[in-house]
C-alpha cells in the first residue's frame, strides 16, 4: 500500500470518497484514495509532472508486470474524483488541526482569525476563460489569461487556511466572505481589510454565534453617530443602508460598534472599528497591536502562489472541475507544511514566525521522496524533527524590523518603448552629404 502522509489518516481519505459518493467500485491502480492523495501531492511537487510524482512517491498500487501508470490514466483517475472529496478533506483537516490548541493563536481567550482576498492565474483553456472570465483594463483588453477570485480565513499565528472559498473573478469578494461568515467559529476575533468593509458582514459577524468579534479599519467616507466616550476611543451608531437591509430584511437600521484612533508605524491616523466593546477587558492599544497582526497573514499568499506554485501559471488543469480540485489539494498541501511548522515552534518554544517557511517546505519534500523510498509505512518525518532539534538550539530573539518602507510596486507597461520605436521607424533614412 503506497504512503501516506501522517497528518493525513487513511480514513479520512475514505470517509471523503463515501461523503461525496466517488468510492471506487473497480480495482484500479489509482483509486480514489490514491488519486485524492495525488491531488495533494501536486500541491507539494508544482515543477514536476503528474506522472513523475506518482513514480516518486509510489502513488498508485502495484501491477504485477511493474509497469508505469499511463498519463491517459492519471488524468481519467482525477476527473473521476472532482473537486468534492478534496474540498471535503480541506475542510476536515483544517478544522482538525486549526483547532489544536497548542498552536492555535489566541488573544485572551479569544482564537485570531484574518480574512483576505486573492485571485490565482489558470491554464488558458477554452472552458477555463468561458467559466473563470479574466480581467478586462479600460482600453478594452483581456487578461492574458483566466483567473480565479479567492477569499481564505487564516489563523494570524500559525498561517493555517482554516476556511476557503473560490469562484469566477467576476464575482465580488463581498459576496464570497458572506458564505465565510456564518462558518466562523465561535469565541473569535476576525481581523478584515478596509475592502470587507460592511454591515452584512460585520453585522452578521457579531449578532449570530457565540462571542464572534472583528476588528476592520473605517473608509475615509464613513459615517457614524458618537453615543458616548471620547474622540479616541467612543462607541458610536452607524446606519445600515437600505441596499442591505433589502438584501437582509432581518437587519437593524442601526448598528453599534467601537472606534479607536490609532496611529501607524509612519504617524498616520487610522480608525478602528470592532465589536470589542468592552472597555476594561480590551485596551485600545492592544486591539491596535492585534490589527497590525493581520500583515503576517499577507506572506501566506505569498508562500502559496509563489514558493509552493511557481511564478508561472498558479494552477495548471485544463478543465474547471480539476481546476477546483487543484485548488483544494493546494490549500490541503499548504496547511501540512504549515501544522508541522507550528508543531515545531510549540515544542522549541518560539513563535511559527521564527521557522522558514522555504526551508520547511523543502525539508517536507525530501522527508516524504525519503519515506517512500525506504517503505516505511508509519513515521514521524525524522528531517522535520531534526529542524526542531536545530531550531531549539537558536537563541530565542526577535527578528529586527523593516530596514526599508512597504511599497507597492506598479505593473510596467512598454507604451513608451513601442512609441519611441514607431518614431523610429517613421524617421526619413539619413542621407550621404557630398
Amino acid at each position: 500500500m503506497p504512503r501516506l502522509p501522517a497528518d493525513i489518516p487513511p480514513m479520512w481519505l475514505t470517509d471523503a470518497t463515501a461523503a461525496t459518493a466517488t468510492t471506487s467500485i473497480r480495482r484500479r491502480r489509482l483509486p480514489a484514495e490514491q488519486a485524492i492523495w495525488l491531488v495533494v501531492a501536486l500541491g507539494l511537487y508544482r515543477h514536476q509532472s503528474a506522472s513523475e510524482v506518482v513514480d516518486a512517491l509510489d502513488i498508485a498500487l502495484p501491477a504485477k508486470d511493474g509497469a508505469f501508470v499511463s498519463k491517459s490514466a492519471i488524468t481519467q483517475a482525477r476527473q473521476r474524483v472532482g473537486a468534492a472529496p478534496l474540498k471535503w478533506l480541506f475542510t476536515r483537516s483544517a478544522c482538525e488541526w486549526a483547532n489544536e490548541s497548542k498552536v492555535q493563536s489566541t488573544f485572551k481567550g479569544l482564537a485570531l482569525f484574518a480574512m483576505d482576498g486573492t485571485t490565482v492565474r489558470t491554464a488558458d483553456s477554452h472552458c477555463n476563460r468561458e467559466h473563470f472570465g479574466s480581467q478586462l483594463s479600460g482600453s478594452g483588453r483581456v487578461g492574458s489569461y483566466p483567473q480565479a477570485r479567492a477569499v481564505t480565513l487564516s489563523s494570524i499565528d500559525t498561517h493555517i487556511v482554516r476556511d476557503a472559498e473560490i469562484g469566477p473573478y467576476g464575482r465580488n469578494e463581498m459576496l464570497t466572505a458572506r458564505q465565510l461568515v456564518p462558518r466562523i467559529p465561535d469565541r473569535s476575533i476576525t481581523v478584515f481589510d478596509k475592502g470587507f468593509m460592511s454591515a452584512q458582514i460585520l453585522w452578521s459577524l457579531s449578532a449570530s454565534g457565540a462571542s464572534r468579534h472583528f476588528i476592520i479599519p473605517a473608509k475615509s467616507n464613513t459615517r457614524w453617530q458618537h453615543i458616548e466616550g471620547t474622540s479616541e476611543d467612543q462607541l458610536v451608531l452607524l446606519k445600515v443602508s437600505q441596499p442591505a437591509r433589502r438584501a437582509n430584511p432581518g437587519m437593524p437600521e442601526h448598528w453599534h460598534a467601537r472606534a479607536i484612533r490609532t496611529t501607524d508605524a509612519k504617524g498616520r491616523e487610522r480608525i478602528l472599528l470592532t465589536s470589542l466593546t468592552d472597555r476594561q477587558r480590551f485596551k485600545p492599544e492592544d486591539i491596535a497591536s492585534t490589527y497590525r497582526r493581520r500583515w503576517q497573514v499577507e506572506t501566506s499568499y505569498l508562500e502559496l502562489k509563489d514558493t509552493m506554485l511557481g511564478a508561472g501559471l498558479t494552477l495548471r488543469s485544463q478543465t474547471v472541475d480539476c481546476v477546483y480540485q487543484e485548488f483544494w489539494g493546494a490549500l490541503i498541501a499548504y496547511n501540512l507544511v504549515r501544522i508541522a511548522m507550528s508543531r515545531i515552534a510549540s515544542s522549541a518554544d518560539v513563535s511559527p514566525h521564527r521557522l522558514s517557511f522555504v526551508r520547511s517546505y523543502h525539508a517536507m519534500q525530501l522527508e516524504f521522496l525519503r519515506v517512500a523510498s525506504n517503505g516505511k509505512r508509519d513515521y514521524l518525518p525524522a528531517l522535520i524533527v531534526r529542524l526542531a532539534t536545530r531550531i531549539a538550539c537558536l537563541p530565542h530573539q526577535a527578528r529586527p524590523g523593516r530596514t526599508r518602507p512597504r511599497v507597492v510596486k506598479s505593473r510596467p507597461f512598454r507604451y513608451r518603448f513601442k512609441k519611441l520605436r514607431i518614431e523610429r521607424q517613421a524617421r526619413p533614412p539619413p542621407t550621404l552629404q557630398t
